[in-house]
């Protein structure tokens, strides 16, 4: 059996500084080496995908994906309205990965999502978000003024749910974010919260399906959600042969 493939959402940037003139106005995604190294490091290959990818035909060859981090989900998604705190939007982004989602689960590929992925994932099956924390919330979950990988705060996870078999019940985690899942999506369920009662982690029973707030990929040490894609990514391929 051959390592198991494992697609990666990345964001565009429009318009990159710094550079001449015969290419403004170019394209580029950007994709965080965290995310790639810690596929490769968890066994798995990981792959970049573009937007122009169609993701019924990418969700047909992969055997995993992330859904990564990244910008605010359009509030218009969810039923919501713009906030003066949104960061920018790509609604490009957000038909891929929404399209990309309901793909993986038609075949049951196996998904993580993070941070943003986690909440995409939210939207994608109905959820709704908090369009920002309050300040009393917010100050604990948006420290992107400490170094990667920070833990700034605990998180409790339900016994007997999927998180805690990968996880265990109870661990600290990095906060990167001003938004989080409000109503759960269909299909979902919380099964990890913070001490102010944010959701930080949600899954899907009978899929493997885990998406999380915070961001395993910048821990220092190799994270166990990696392993877990992976391994159920290796049994995807053992399904599909």
């Amino acid at each position: 059996m051959s390592a198991p493939l494992i697609g990666i959402t990345g964001r565009r940037l429009i318009g990159v500084p710094d550079i001449p003139p015969a290419l403004h106005g170019i394209v580029a995604y950007t994709y965080f080496a965290d995310y790639s190294a810690s596929v490769a490091a968890a066994g798995g290959v990981p792959v970049l995908l573009p937007f122009e990818t169609h993701p019924e035909l990418v969700a047909d060859r992969l055997d995993g994906v992330v859904l990564a981090g990244g910008e605010d989900v359009d509030p218009r998604r969810y039923g919501g309205t713009p906030s003066p705190f949104q960061t920018l939007i790509d609604p490009l982004r957000d038909e891929y990965e929404i399209t990309l989602v309901r793909a993986a689960l038609e075949r049951r590929l196996p998904l993580l999502g993070i941070c943003r992925g986690s909440q995409l994932l939210n939207v994608a099956l109905g959820g709704t978000l908090v369009p920002h924390l309050p300040p009393d919330s917010g100050e604990g979950h948006s420290y992107l003024g400490y170094p990667r990988g920070h833990r700034s705060h605990p998180v409790r996870v339900t016994e007997g749910s999927r998180a805690a078999g990968v996880l265990g019940t109870d661990l600290a985690v990095n906060s990167y974010h001003h938004q989080a899942v409000d109503r759960v999506g269909s299909g979902l369920r919380a099964v990890a919260y913070a001490p102010d009662g944010v959701i930080e982690a949600v899954e899907m029973d009978g899929f493997p399906v885990l998406g999380v707030q915070w961001h395993p990929e910048m821990f220092a040490e190799p994270d166990p959600l990696f392993g877990w894609l992976v391994d159920e990514a290796k049994n995807y391929q053992g399904e599909t042969i």
